[in-house]
């Protein structure tokens, strides 16, 4: 199914939140390797983790397509798209 440059940006912010996830349990648990976590700890780390990995994956394999779809080098959809998720344009009063 083709996407628009709008779903891609849907999935790039359903990455970065996935992402911010990670680093919130990781600066609440402090780093994997800096002490022992607990069970519960170890299990919502891996699974913000899992979560992240699979968002990102799907993120950039629809890059992928949707630059081969279009035509454009596939570099140039990513930076255009991170530009757009991560510092979007102020909205018109």
């Amino acid at each position: 199914m083709a996407q628009t440059f709008d779903d891609l940006v849907g999935l790039q912010l359903e990455a970065d939140e996935a992402h911010t996830r990670v680093l919130e349990l990781r600066d609440a648990f402090g780093r994997p390797a800096s002490g022992p976590w607990s069970e519960e700890q170890t299990a919502a780390y891996e699974e913000a983790w899992r979560q992240w990995r699979e968002r990102a994956w799907k993120t950039q394999a629809a890059v992928t397509a949707f630059a081969k779809d279009e035509n454009r080098p596939r570099y140039e959809v990513e930076a255009d798209l991170r530009k757009r998720a991560r510092h979007p344009e102020p909205q018109a009063a």
